[in-house]
């Protein structure tokens, strides 16, 4: 028996079929469709559903979706910030009268990217994890003594609107200061153009870091603000939830050497309580298909 797999976020919506072990058989992306009413993006997800549906010609034995937040484990529904058409939209119910009579499990797409990378990436072994995705946001997740932490309403770990700069700017959840606002990519594009950075008006965070590696100043700058604002953030979680593991993934995290060093040398200075010195800080394993994997964990739970 498979397991059905959903993974939407802003950008794009993935699904996919996992078999007992986690792995994926079949898997499925669509873009995201921009603009688009509540219904014309559900109907890409039920599509979606429908043809895995098919090619599992009925094996399904549980349904697990990652879904951007904030979420409402309560009544199943989502708000996310990047589909803003969907607000309290019923999105478990709504699977699971698509996906008549197995168990609908939801789960932010953090927790499902950690839960990913626990059970088949970086973290495996790992007792107290922290995953996080640095791209066009900040997202993160938490498994905590081995399982996933969800909090009251399934939106603990939402890392990428913990504060970091108190005069900060305005972030789209509506506070100000969050570690999103100074190391996301658009956010780190932004504000090497404000201080001189010269690229075309196309060029996003990959030309920025392709341009920190090859030595330009602006550049290593950008990189170096956003590294300390995400190693500060990254201090205080792991001080608060006693973390072993740090894993990070999404576009940004691409860049590697020219985010991790300087988030490495940063996480040494404000990490400096004994049980924290073995804190570790590394890139992700499994890419686009850690939410898909987690997901499919979260079903088996």
């Amino acid at each position: 028996m498979l397991t059905l797999c959903l993974d939407i976020g802003g950008t794009k919506i993935a699904a996919g079929l996992a078999d007992p072990s986690g792995a994926l058989v079949h898997t499925t992306v669509r873009p995201t469709p921009a603009g688009a009413s509540a219904e014309e993006v559900w109907a890409v997800v039920a599509a979606m559903i429908a043809d895995a549906l098919g090619v599992a010609g009925g094996a399904v034995r549980a349904v697990g979706i990652a879904a951007a937040g904030p979420i409402d484990l309560r009544s199943g529904t989502v708000s996310p910030i990047n589909i803003t058409c969907w607000q309290r939209f019923p999105l478990r119910d709504r699977v699971a009268a698509a996906v008549p009579g197995v168990s609908v499990q939801l789960g932010g797409d953090g927790v499902c990217m950690a839960l990913g990378e626990h059970w088949h990436g970086a973290g495996r072994g790992a007792g107290f994890l922290l995953a996080m995705v640095v791209s066009t946001g900040v997202g993160g997740g938490l498994v905590l003594n081995g399982a996933p932490y969800t909090g009251r309403t399934g939106n603990a770990g939402h890392v990428g609107h913990v504060v970091v700069e108190q005069d900060g700017e305005r972030c789209a959840c509506g506070g100000r200061g969050c570690v999103e606002t100074v190391a996301a990519g658009p956010w780190l594009v932004r504000w090497a153009r404000a201080n001189g950075w010269c690229a075309p008006p196309r060029a996003g965070a990959r030309e920025l870091a392709a341009a920190a590696a090859a030595g330009d100043v602006v550049a290593v700058r950008a990189f170096h603000r956003g590294a300390t604002a995400l190693a500060a953030m990254i201090a205080s979680v792991a001080a608060v939830c006693d973390l072993d593991l740090v894993v990070i993934g999404g576009g940004v995290a691409k860049s590697g050497r020219v985010l991790f060093d300087p988030l490495r040398a940063a996480l040494a200075d404000f990490a400096g309580l004994d049980f924290l010195a073995g804190l570790r800080v590394v890139p992700a394993e499994l890419g686009g298909e850690a939410g898909l994997v987690g997901a499919a964990r979260l079903a088996g739970l």
